[in-house]
């Protein structure tokens, strides 16, 4: 049986770049994941603030319902409704 023959330059590194494609994008796709998980602790957070500072705000009896449910994404206002 014949030796294979050598790979040229330019389809060696094509055929390099193909094995590495998968452990580059799994890089990627966790690198991703990490900035998509520290972007949600920090409005987490935030949400947090904002909650804290409105609670500190209302008045001390005042412990009425909130104004329409916060979405998952805490883009609704969270207001208190007056009871007067």
């Amino acid at each position: 049986m014949p030796a294979p023959l050598p790979l040229t330059s330019p389809l060696r590194a094509w055929v390099q770049r193909v094995q590495d494609w998968p452990v580059a994008s799994q890089q990627r796709a966790r690198r991703n994941a990490m900035i998509a998980a520290t972007a949600c602790a920090q409005r987490r957070v935030e949400r947090q603030d904002v909650a804290n500072f409105l609670s500190a705000l209302a008045p001390a009896g005042d412990t009425g319902p909130v104004e329409g449910p916060a979405d998952h994404l805490g883009n609704a206002p969270a207001t208190r409704v007056s009871r007067r």
